[in-house]
Formats: C-alpha cells, structure tokens, sequence
C-alpha cells in the first residue's frame, strides 16, 4: 500500500510505498531517505496517536492513502518558549470567548420575553415534541413560554425522561398530543398519520413517525400500510414505498386549536395521563429494565443500575462504572473534565512531557506472521457517498454510464455499489439496489442487453475465504430474496415471471473486468452499465449439481451502452477515463522508478511495442471504451450554462469550477460539490441561502443555527440579519438539481 506523510513547513504530501506489516522503525527509515530527517528527530502522529518504534502500521490501524504527521523534535528552549507563548494566548483567547458569550446571554435574555400563554398553547399542556436528532415524535410538558422576535418559543421537556433537562423549541416543533387512534375503516389514501416505525429492523418496534398512506392491505389477521414516512420536519427526509405494520395502532394527527376556543373536552386531551407509547427500547440487552441487571446500560463491572450518582461514564466508550467498583475504588466523583475507563486510558508512558525523550512502553507488542501485503486486498473506505441514502433506488445523482473505477472499494465510495466484496447490495424486506457481475459463479450468462445472473449462497466461506466452489443449494432468502423482489409479481418460492418487466424496482448494475467470457465486459476496473429490470427469476440446477437462483435482468436506460458506438461517443464526449484513487498513479510512477534499471528497461520496451500498433485497430463488438482516450472534450450543455449565467451573486465560484471543465464532466461534477459544500451540515447544499458575504448554506442548516441564537455565517461569522428572512437562491438550487438530478428527495 502507499500512504501519504504531512509536515508543517512544505505543502505538498509525501508519498511512501510500504506494507501494512512494516514497523514504524523502518518507515523513519524511508522518511529519512525521502526528507533527510534524522529517524531519532521525528515524532510521527496518527489519528492522536504518537507512532513508537516498535510497533508496526496495522497495530495503529493506518489504511492505504492515510495521512501521517510528521513533526521535528525541538530544542528544549524552544519548546519551552512555544508553550510559554501558546499559553499566553490561550488565556487571552479563553477571556474573550467568555466575555463575548457572556455579552450573548445578556443580549438573548433582553430579547426574550416571559408570557403565560401563546395563542394555541400555555403551560402545563401536553403536546408531541419533535426530536431534531431523530426525527421522531415523543411526549412532552410545555414548562413556559416566551416571545422572541415577535414568535413565541416553548420551554419543554421530556414527560417520561426525569433525567433530561428542559430545552426550547419553536412552534413548528410542537403539537397536540396524538390520543386518537383510528381502525382501518378510518384510513383513507393521502391521509398523514402517526405510525411506529423501525428504520433499521422494520420488524421489530421502532419510533413515531409521520407517515402519508399511499396504499391500504387488508389481511384476515394483520393490516399493512404502504406510503411515505416523514423523518423530520422543517425539512423532513421522506423514505418513499415503505410498508409499515400497524400492531402498535395508527394515530390521527391533531390540528393545533385556540385557547379561546378550547371546550372541557379539549382541555382533558391537553392534561397528561401517565401513560407512554411504546417505542424502540434504549438498550436492547436489557430492554430498559429497570430492575435487570445490564453491564450495557448499567455498571460495566457489577451490572448493577443502583446509585447512579456515583455512576462514572467513560468519555470515550461511554460504558458507565461505579467509583467503588474501580480498582483502586475511588471516594467521590474526579473534579477532572474528562475521565477515561481503565480499557480506554491511554498508558501514561507514551504522554511524552515537553524536553523529554520517549519512554518504553510496557504495552505487549503483538507479532504476525501474516504478511499484508502492498495491495488494495485490506484497504478501507476513506470516504462514503453521501448525496443519496443507502438504501437508495435507481441511478446515483452525478453518476454517468460509462464511468469505471479501477478497483471495487471505489465503486463503494461513490455509491453505486456499497459493499466492497458482496455482489449483491440490496435488504431483505424491501429490494436489492445494485449487483456487481464479476464472473464469480459459473452459472452467469451474459449478453449484453440482458444477461442471466446467479444468486448469491450455497458456498463454505469458513476461514475468511472470498469464494469456494457450490457446495450446497441456493435458498430464496436474504439477498436472493431481495433482488426477487424487484421484479413485477408477486414473490413466489417457485419462481415468476414479471408481468410488465419495465415496471420492475431498477438495479444498478457494475460489470468488472474477471468477466473473462464476456465480450461486453471492461478490460480494466469497474464499469457502470446503467439501470436494469429483472424480468423472471427461477430455480435451477447448476453446473455443480447444485440448485441455485438464476435472474434474467434486462437493460432499461435511457443512456446508451457503453460498449455500443454512440456510447462510446457519449463516453468521449464526457470525457469519461478510467478512475484511479487518490495517490495511486503517483505512487506506481514512484515504485516503478524504485525497482531498478532492468525493470525500467522492461517498461520502455513495453512502451514501444504498444507504440509500434496500428492506431486504428478495429475492436469486435462490445469493446472497452476506457482503454481510448476521449476524441473531444467535454463541453457544458447549453441549459447549464444557461443556469449558471444566470447565477449572477456565485459568478465567481461558478468561474473556478468551470475551469476543469475540460477534464471531463466527473472532474466538474467533484469540483462543484467541493465549492457547493453546506459549511454546516458538509452535504451539498439543498435549498440554499447565499449571504451577504457570498457563501451558500442550506435553508434548514441556517434556519437551526438562528433557532440557537447564532446569527452569524458559519463560513466567516459575518453578521447576519437577525430578522430571519430567508430567500432561497432559486437560480443555484436549478442548477444544481440539474447537474445532480434527484438530489434533494433523499
């Protein structure tokens, strides 16, 4: 693998070719032979860990393209000159910030005003509160309520959490607490609902969510409802077809009512009556048992719940422990602000003190025989798509047909197909949402515009294996069964057929080059074909003997293929190139020039055979477009560039992405979602406000940042006006749906 190594003084990264086994010891080593940094002068820190000599890489956990800081040991004058200067202005700034929030309290208190009452709520009611973090509805009391900037906000807490301490919310965040429950002849399709929901195990309880019910299934024994939950609420995230149970009740959602036009009736439903809905317990060992014991939610030593004010919690685990269950026990709770449990204290001979020289440490050094190698085969993700959830449906905002990542591990990152082994990504209760056709199982036949793929199951994967031969039958169960479910009929353990196959759930679909057989495969790396249906699925036995599950999928992109002549046209027209990772070019230049002059010579050698072949070779059909450089390049539609003019306030942000134009509609697509990143939430921006000061932020993002009393640009902290009135910069969010189209529904 390769990694990179930071120092303070030069702004460029160096980049070291070494194996995860190596010691830190020999990669002092290698920095003294690319910086001419003597090995006892460097102090190499990762992830707030210093590196010590003898241990090695995998023992600190560092991953290919990782980051290193490489620091240079200082004088002891000098360092003892540095902290006396770091000090100093520490306490000057600690004195600022406490006298600026200071000022900010007196300045919230002035603004906020004491009331008995708003026109819909007054103290004591209780309502449902939305919980910003999960975006879920919970019981809670109105304590008061104030009016600030001419809006009332509400003090309030949790009914059944003693232990959490009362918070404000805005209007929008309270209503009238659900208390009706509606029978099945009361539903209505497009009706909103209150529903219990489990997002994670949609099985088993979960919490209340808004639900609007798109389809009604009556059963002899249970009813389902299909529709689309509501997550949140100013800016509710919606998870659309999802199909809920409804054993735990549906609620009808209550209109907010005057105080004046309050009847007895009324008040009785604003009056709490102890008792709680159920929801998703907190600790699933022990599930909120009071009267269980449960090293989980309890003391990590005794298992006890018993005196919880002397129950200590571990800054880093969380896990708590009681200060007599300690060994030595202690007597009262540490005055420090931050105490660690003895599983996560950091052992004190690696805290090196200023002047000092760095202990041993008397920490057990593991040893290996296994040798990790230099390859992608223990690489992890370094980054996560973020524009869509998941478990998201259909093509990947940003994503074109034709595009290829040269390992699998990329095609992770950018979404299309999350697990980096598995080739079938989907859950069993809801669909599979992309497949990978890797040649993995003998079975496959692939034709191009449709090909047969086999399900996954039936091998002996003991002993960390990635693949073994079919030893046993293919069941229609967890993956099988979620890529059954996207075809159009209904799920049958025989197999079916779909009964229009364009209406199926769309599957991505990667081809990677191990497809040996197949003509439409690529040469290299991991292509994106594009949206396919299945069209039937059914048992058979395989070429092992064995029964597996075989799918016939079939092409439905509006996109052309990559392998066909207009797609290679669009390819070039794109400028679409096969994708490395960040580094890696760099450091196959550097290993190359590293491994001598025979090996070189072969290389040029090489190179000139590849330069005597005719330019023109004619390909067979299904060729691989990645290996041919692009013949055009990539050109700005006419309606983008339309959108982008008329963005008159980001002209100059949109002038620096339009610079990398030329390198291609990926490079371009990376370069606006850097510059449109929300400072807040770090998503592209979704709705956004452009400020005065020429930064964009999401609506939702500022709209909370005000609602805690900051009314400053998180970018530059120039004040804002604290009137609130917030207008959406139309023009930019075109734009950027247009560019990433679907973006904003997830």
């Amino acid at each position: 693998m390769y990694i990179k190594i930071r120092t303070g003084y030069s702004t460029e990264d160096v980049l070291i070719k070494i194996s995860k086994t190596a010691s830190v010891k020999y990669l002092k080593d290698l920095i003294k032979y690319e910086l001419d940094i003597e090995p006892e002068l460097q102090k190499l820190f990762f992830r707030g860990k210093q590196l010590e000599n003898n241990y090695k890489l995998y023992d600190y956990n560092v991953n290919m393209n990782d980051v290193i800081l490489l620091a240079v040991k200082a004088t002891e004058e000098e360092s003892k000159e540095e902290v006396l200067v770091s000090s100093s202005s520490t306490s000057s700034s600690t004195a600022n910030s406490n006298k600026s929030g200071g000022e900010a309290g007196e300045k919230l208190k002035e603004e906020r005003f004491d009331v008995s009452s708003s026109l819909y709520y007054k103290s004591g009611d209780a309502v449902d509160c939305l919980d910003f973090t999960q975006g879920a509805w919970f019981e809670a009391i109105i304590l008061k309520v104030f009016e600030k900037d001419k809006k009332y906000v509400y003090n309030v807490h949790w009914e059944f959490d003693e232990k959490d301490t009362p918070f404000d919310v805005p209007e929008t965040s309270i209503r009238p607490r659900a208390t009706k429950l509606l029978q099945s002849e009361d539903w209505t399709i497009g009706q909103r609902v209150m529903i219990n929901y489990n997002v994670d195990k949609p099985k088993e309880i979960g919490l209340w969510y808004d639900f609007t019910i798109s389809n009604i299934h009556k059963k002899r024994k249970k009813c389902e409802l299909t529709g689309t939950l509501h997550i949140g609420s100013d800016q509710p995230r919606c998870l659309e077809n999802q199909t809920v149970m409804t054993k735990e009740g549906v609620y009808a959602i209550e209109e907010p009512k005057l105080l004046k036009d309050r009847t007895s009736e009324d008040e009785k439903r604003f009056t709490s009556n102890g008792t709680r809905r159920r929801t998703q317990a907190s600790c699933e060992a022990c599930l909120d048992n009071p009267h269980e014991d449960c090293k989980e939610c309890g003391c990590k030593i005794c298992a006890g719940k018993h005196d919880e004010h002397n129950l200590l919690l571990c800054d880093e685990c969380n896990a708590g422990y009681h200060i007599s269950c300690l060994t030595p026990p202690l007597t009262s709770i540490p005055e420090a602000d931050y105490w660690y449990c003895p599983n996560c204290k950091n052992d004190e001979n690696e805290i090196v003190k200023v002047g000092d020289k760095l202990k041993p440490s008397k920490r057990i050094i593991r040893t290996s025989t296994k040798d990790w190698g230099n390859g992608m085969a223990c690489a992890k993700r370094s980054k996560e798509c973020s524009i869509v959830d998941p478990p998201h449906r259909g093509p990947v905002p940003g994503i074109e047909v034709g595009m290829t990542w040269m390992f699998r591990l990329q095609v992770s990152e950018a979404g299309v197909h999350r697990p980096p082994v598995s080739g079938i990504h989907g859950r069993e209760s809801d669909c599979a949402y992309s497949i990978v056709l890797s040649g993995g199982y003998e079975d496959d036949v692939d034709n191009g515009e449709e090909f047969i793929y086999t399900g996954s199951g039936g091998r002996d994967l003991s002993g960390n294996k990635r693949t073994a031969e079919q030893s046993c039958d293919q069941t229609l169960t967890r993956m099988n069964r979620a890529l059954a479910l996207n075809c159009n009929a209904e799920l049958n353990e025989e197999g079916a057929i779909a009964k229009d196959w364009r209406k199926g759930i769309p599957v991505r679909v990667v081809r990677n080059y191990k497809l040996k057989d197949s003509i439409y495969a690529p040469k290299k790396g991991n292509r994106y074909d594009g949206i396919y249906k299945v069209v039937k699925y059914y048992p058979e036995k395989g070429k092992s003997g064995f029964r597996v599950w075989r799918y016939l999928l079939r092409r439905d992109d509006p996109a052309p293929a990559p392998w066909t002549k207009e797609g290679k046209k669009r390819i070039a027209s794109l400028g679409l190139k096969l994708v490395y990772p960040d580094g890696y070019l760099e450091a196959m230049v550097k290993n190359k020039e590293q491994a001598g002059s025979s090996m070189k010579r072969a290389f040029d050698n090489d190179s000139e055979e590849e330069n005597k072949k005719p330019a023109n070779k004619k390909q067979k059909t299904g060729g691989n477009s990645e290996d041919e450089e692009p013949t055009s390049c990539y050109q700005l539609e006419d309606e983008v560039v339309k959108h982008i003019e008329a963005d008159t306030v980001n002209q100059k942000l949109w002038a620096e992405c339009r610079e990398v134009v030329p390198k291609g509609k990926p490079v371009f697509l990376e370069k606006v979602f850097e510059t449109f990143t929300c400072p807040c939430c770090l998503e592209l921006v979704y709705k956004p406000i452009t400020t005065p000061c020429r930064h964009n932020i999401c609506i939702a993002c500022i709209k909370r940042s005000f609602s805690s009393g900051v009314y400053c640009c998180p970018s530059c902290r120039y004040e804002l006006d604290e009137d609130g009135n917030f207008v959406v910069n139309e023009l930019l969010s075109s734009t950027l749906l247009l560019l990433y189209p679907g973006y904003g529904s997830t």
